[in-house]
């Protein structure tokens, strides 16, 4: 037991370790193609359209049934005699005749005279008519039963073979490709998760500076009141400040705390697990190169339109299919037969051909499977001028917060200089504690703002590199 204790010990203990390690985006990406569970699904899905795939290459081969059957009828079989009874008098007429006609023969060499043939013929169909049953018998059982072995070997199916596996070909092709795209957002939202991180922990990491300096602030003011050189309602918009300034703090700490399970969700990991991302905005301007000629053809979104397109071409094919013939070698073999008025042999052989030659649905399918690729074509235009828009957009916001981050760097820089000209005039009691906490606020607004523009630029980079198909890019430019 005590060996059970510390071998427990030691693997709790290092299953905290792992979840409360420090996390990188790459890192991020990595757990989340183990564990995502909308990945694990697209996968899922991908698995049966492939397994589906299989089974349709198989469509040729023959269908072996072992075919049976129970039959009781309301009443006996009953055989119609009288129906066959001018057949039969007739036959059996005739074949006396020709059997004295034989005899004859055998004994003169010639043929009995018309009038004899005739006569022999009257003879026996008025003995026939006479002992000829006048009822129809039943049969004595009511219940059969037979069983066999039966194949059916498709020969020709007016293309419906190929058409249904082309259609699963583009089904596996099209779960594939949702894959990707599945990935692709998951590794988008993922990295737009972790610049949020990384802009709070900034924010954090500024908010604490500042209420450093206010608590600092505070200790002097309150040594000057103590002093009687500043009045008492000085150290209460100190307090006033300070107290804003732990609010705000606070309200940072609790949204990186919502912040981390949205990132664990992403992960695949569970709510609760203790990840770790203490990474701060650090602004490099990126020169992104002009994208090649048709782009958009690398992204998975566009693939999956133009996938659906694949699709309704082979579901075209399948409409028309409809309306040409099947063709079948079929075959039994009898294992049992029980009961049965009749004697059935063993096995059998032969062709099946089945073709509709009316449905008036078929026509209806094939325009409306004409239409859903009119449909997918749009559909797949559409995509591709989306793209192009959704990359000029970006491409423009980053050129656009590339200027404001400028600005606010520039105004950020006079706001650490005018805090450090306030706190010189303050130690030379030429400006009050509460001109500097303005000051400080101003300074942490200004500040604000501008990892706001560089979280805003990090983002729009994000989404310019989602739109060229592939946002694990931006993992080169964040530390």
């Amino acid at each position: 037991m005590r060996k059970l204790y510390i071998v427990g010990f030691i693997y709790i203990s290092f299953t905290s370790q792992l979840s409360a390690q420090e996390l990188d985006l790459n890192a991020c990406y990595k757990i989340a193609r183990e564990n995502n569970l909308s990945l694990k699904q697209a996968t899922s899905a991908q698995k049966a359209s492939i397994y589906n795939l299989q089974a349709e290459k198989n469509s040729f081969l023959p269908k072996v049934d072992l075919l049976s059957s129970y039959t009781y009828m309301s009443r006996p079989l009953t055989i119609n005699l009288q129906e066959a009874r001018d057949g039969i008098v007739a036959g059996s007429s005739q074949q006396s005749v020709e059997a004295a006609n034989a005899v004859y023969r055998e004994i003169t060499g010639s043929d009995l005279s018309p009038g004899v043939q005739q006569g022999i013929y009257n003879t026996a169909a008025n003995v026939i008519n006479t002992l000829y049953p006048n009822y129809n018998p039943q049969l004595a059982q009511q219940s059969y039963f037979l069983a066999g072995i039966g194949v059916r070997q498709p020969i020709y199916l007016g293309n419906k073979l190929n058409a249904a596996r082309n259609l699963a070909e583009s089904t596996a092709s099209t779960a594939t490709i949702n894959v990707d795209v599945v990935q692709k957002e998951i590794d988008f939202l993922i990295t737009v998760q972790y610049l949020r991180l990384m802009y709070l922990n900034t924010l954090i990491e500024k908010q604490e500076n500042i209420l450093s300096a206010m608590q600092n602030n505070k200790r002097y003011t309150d040594e000057m009141v103590k002093n009687d050189i500043l009045p008492p309602y000085q150290r209460n918009w100190v307090n006033v400040a300070l107290s804003q300034a732990k609010t705000n703090l606070s309200s940072l700490h609790l949204e990186k705390q919502n912040a981390i399970p949205e990132l664990n969700k992403l992960l695949g990991l569970a709510l609760d697990n203790d990840t770790k991302v203490s990474d701060t905005l650090r602004y490099a301007t990126i020169g992104t190169s002009s994208p090649n000629n048709e782009f958009w053809l690398q992204n998975p979104v566009f693939q999956l339109a133009n996938s659906k397109t694949a699709f309704a071409k082979t579901s075209e094919k399948i409409s028309k299919s409809f309306s040409l013939p099947n063709l079948f070698a079929i075959g039994n073999y009898n294992l049992y037969q029980r009961d049965l008025p009749v004697t059935i042999p063993d096995w059998f052989v032969g062709l099946e051909l089945q073709w509709t030659l009316f449905n008036g649905q078929t026509r209806k399918r094939t325009q409306a499977a004409r239409q859903l690729i009119e449909e997918a074509e749009l559909a797949q235009q559409n995509t591709s001028q989306t793209l192009q828009v959704s990359l000029l957009v970006a491409n423009n916001k980053m050129k656009s917060l590339e200027n404001e981050v400028a600005t606010l760097d520039s105004a950020r820089k006079e706001a650490y200089n005018t805090t450090g000209m306030v706190q010189k005039r303050m130690q030379n009691q030429l400006s009050s504690p509460k001109d500097l906490n303005e000051t400080l606020l101003v300074q942490n607004e200004i500040e604000k703002a501008y990892y706001t523009a560089v979280f805003g630029y990090y983002l729009s980079l994000a989404e310019y590199y989602n739109i060229l198909g592939d946002p694990k890019q931006i993992s080169a430019y964040i530390p």
